[in-house]
This record gives C-alpha cells, structure tokens and sequence, in this order.
C-alpha cells in the first residue's frame, strides 16, 4: 500500500499555489535588492560599508524577533489577519525605502519589511486548511517558491536596477505586497477551524529545548553561518565586479543566470546521493569543504573573470545544496511531535544569520574589502565543519502523521502501545487533544496495513 493513496483536492493545489505565490513575492522584493544595493547606497546621504551592510541585513533581525509572536497572534486572531497585516506592514517598509534619501532611511525601511514576518502564519494556515497525507506537499511548494525567488531576485535585481533603479525595485516590492494581500483576500480559502500544528508551528514550552538539543544546534549554526556567507558576500560582490572587472551594474545578470544555472545543474546528482544513497552526512561535509575553497578563490582570483565566475559557481553549488537538503536534516533529527518548533527555531537562526552577515560585512569591507570578509568566512566554515564532522550520523526514518480522532488519555497509551507493535515503528507519541499520533518509520520496514487500522483518516509522510 503506498504512503499517499490520493491525489491532493483542487482546494489543496488552490492553497499550495496562493500561498507559494504571497511567500514567492515577498521574499522576491526582499532578495532583488541583494545584488545591486552596495553601488546603489554610495549615492545616499550618511553612507558607509557598514551601514550599507546594515541596511542590507536588518530585515534578517527583525524577522527573527517578529515571525514566531505573530505566528502566535495568528493562533487567536485568525490567519488571515496577520498575513494581511504583515504585508501591509512590508508594503510600508518597502515605500519609506523606495524615498529615502539617506542610508539610515533606508535602513528604517528594511527594518519595517523584516517586521511583516508571516513565514509562520503562511505556515499554520497551510495546516489549516490541508489533510495530513498531503501536508508535506504544500509545505514542499512554499519551499520550493524561496528558492525559485532567490534565483530570480539575482538576474531580475540588475535588469531592473538598470531599467528603474534601486528605488523602482523598493516601488516594485510594495507593488507586490499589495499583490499578495489581494491573494490573501480573495484566492487562498479561509479555514472553516484554526488549531494548533505541533508539526508545523512553534511550541514556545519546547523552544528553549530546541537551542539545547546538541544535534539540532549543529543545524542551527550551520544556517546561521551559511546565511551569514551570503549576506557579506553580497554587500561587497556588486562593486567587485564594477570595479574589478568593469561590469555595469545592470549587466551583473549576465554572470548570475549561467553561474546560478549551472549551480542547480550540479546540485541534482548530490541531493540524489544524499537522500536516495543515505549519505547525506558526508555530503554536507562536503559542501561545507566546497564552500571553503570558493572563500579562498574569490578574493584571490579578482584579476580573472572566468576563475572567478568558477568560484561564483561552486560557491552557489554548494549554498543550494545545503540550503536544499539541511530542512531534512532538522526533519530527521527532531522529535516528529515537535518538528515546528525545530524549524522555528531553525528559521531563527537562518535570519540572525542575515542580520550579523549584513553588518559584519559592511564592517569588513570598509576596513579589509573582499579579502577580510572572506577571510572571517573561512574561519566559521572551519567551525562548521568541525560540528559537522561530530555530528551524529542521522537516521533515516521518516517523520509520520497518523491521524487516530480525537481519544482520551487512556485510549491514546493504548493506541501507543499498538502502534510501537507495529514492524517498522521507530518511535511514537500520541496528543490526545490533537487526534494525531506522531511517529518515526522506517520505510523499508513498515507494515503500512497494520498500521492503517489504527487510523481514522489517511496519513502524511515528512521527508
């Protein structure tokens, strides 16, 4: 018997594509600015490398101190409400920087677009309003839509500089916000109830655990780290490529679309390896590695056009690779009753990551340029790979929903009892209140017919 019998209803393909669509343009508005912004801010009042990192970087801060509050609001006031008001919010932050002519305005601006932190309450109404067997789908497409966005933001961002200018693009963004609050309004469907997700929402009870728990915190500083690369990298890129290899700003796309094509190209045959071959340890190691040598041949290679672009390329490999495959890794090692609140914990981390790398490396880059931000960066990549080295190998069980209705305490022992008979049940934990059994599998092992009857509904599987 497979794992999902049925096709997901055109009610969950409508909230896996309006939902993707609110993410996608969000966080397109936030990413275009990335590669142009650094030229861009020479030409503000009270400018400096590190302000300029600052503005670049300050969404990331307050996103991680806004995102899991609202997410909470969401919880008593409706999903609805706070995505629209999020993205009002973000819509405002985008018009104070779009006229704005100074740095610090700028920065009040970007801090305002961080503020309209929605990731978590896109995520709780996804819950909402899918079954359990096809949950992980949504969740997949609203991924998958960060992604598509980041690649999209580093080719559109140049083209559009060049057509409008960087306050076009901030124009542009709040454009797409009210977008979104359109779709919000009128496309994504309005649940019929709101609850909570423990598979997808932050418990703040088990939040601190999650800081604390040795083998997610390897991941947690991992995406920190990995976020923080980006971000510095980026404060100095554009004018490298001005200055040292006379490129135009609007013409930066034209290194960008092959190097982050190619990247995606490569990508493929070690996502395969990780998750199909159960190597997904030695290939993080690897990437971490592959990262250490683009950090060492960016600034060297500043006089070659083409070894650069070499080490553009195995710099974008290896971040979307890891990018790509560290949320399973955060799936396989968290309790599967509490896998929302290791990836809030997670997305914490990923945008503390974007803060500091904004403002450490505007910091860099006015006293060491390209060579002292690339320099710090390999000192937290060896960091990195030391705790990746030590890192527990992962299983590769699979995080399971199991939906059981609604039982008492004595009934859920019982069903916990059954369950953990079944072959191939690793690990189970019942929620009375919630109706769901929460469980860990081994694919290869599972008897998925006992394991049915104790079901009143289909299940889900996490990667």
């Amino acid at each position: 018997m497979s794992l999902n019998q049925e096709n997901m209803t055109s009610l969950e393909k409508r909230v896996a594509m309006s939902l993707s669509t609110i993410f996608a343009s969000r966080m397109l508005g936030l990413f275009m600015v990335l590669p142009v912004f650094a030229i861009y801010a020479e030409e503000l009042d009270g400018f400096s490398p590190t302000l300029a990192g600052l503005a670049i970087g300050i969404y990331g801060l307050t996103q991680a101190l806004f995102q899991i509050p609202l997410g909470l609001l969401s919880d008593h006031i409706g999903r609805k409400p706070v995505i629209i008001g999020g993205l009002i919010i973000f819509a405002i932050g985008s018009i104070v920087a779009a006229t704005a002519d100074s740095i610090t305005g700028v920065i009040v601006g970007r801090a305002l677009q961080g503020a309209g932190a929605i990731a978590s309450a896109i995520m709780a109404l996804a819950a909402d309003l899918t079954r359990e067997e096809h949950r992980i789908k949504v969740m997949a497409s609203i991924g998958m839509s960060i992604g598509l966005s980041f690649a999209l933001a580093m080719v559109f961002g140049p083209m559009l500089h060049g057509w409008f200018g960087v306050e076009g693009i901030f124009w542009l963004t709040a454009i797409l916000a009210l977008g979104g609050i359109l779709v919000a309004r009128f496309w994504v469907p309005t649940p019929i109830l709101s609850r909570f997700h423990r598979d997808a929402e932050v418990e703040v009870s088990w939040f601190r655990k999650a800081f604390t728990d040795r083998q997610l915190l390897r991941l947690d500083i991992g995406i920190f780290i990995l976020h923080f690369i980006l971000v510095s990298m980026f404060v100095i890129m554009p004018t490298v490529l001005r200055d040292q290899f006379s490129f135009e700003l609007e013409q930066h796309w034209q290194l960008y679309l092959p190097v982050l094509f190619f990247s995606v190209l490569t990508m493929v045959p070690f996502i395969i390896l990780a998750e199909k071959k159960r190597k997904i340890k030695q290939v993080l190691i690897g990437a971490i590695f592959v990262l250490v040598i683009s950090q060492f041949g960016l600034p060297l290679f500043t006089n070659s056009l083409l070894a650069f672009a070499i080490m553009l390329w195995l710099f974008f490999s290896a971040f979307n690779l890891l990018e790509a495959s560290m949320p399973s890794l955060v799936a396989k090692l968290a309790p599967a009753s509490h896998k929302g609140t290791a990836m809030g914990a997670y997305s914490t981390s990923q945008f503390l990551g974007v803060f500091l790398g904004g403002l450490v490396g505007g910091s860099l880059s006015e006293f060491y340029g390209i060579t002292g931000i690339a320099t710090f960066n390999i000192g937290l990549l060896i960091l990195w790979l030391g705790l990746a080295v030590s890192m527990k190998k992962p299983n590769f069980f699979t995080s399971y929903l199991l939906n059981v209705g609604k039982v008492s305490e004595q009934e859920a022992l019982n069903v916990i009892k059954g369950l953990s008979q079944v072959v191939g049940v690793v690990d189970v934990t019942v929620i009375a209140e919630d109706g769901i059994a929460y469980l860990k599998i081994d694919k290869k092992l599972i008897d998925m017919d006992t394991l049915h009857k104790f079901s009143v509904a289909e299940e889900t599987e996490d990667p």
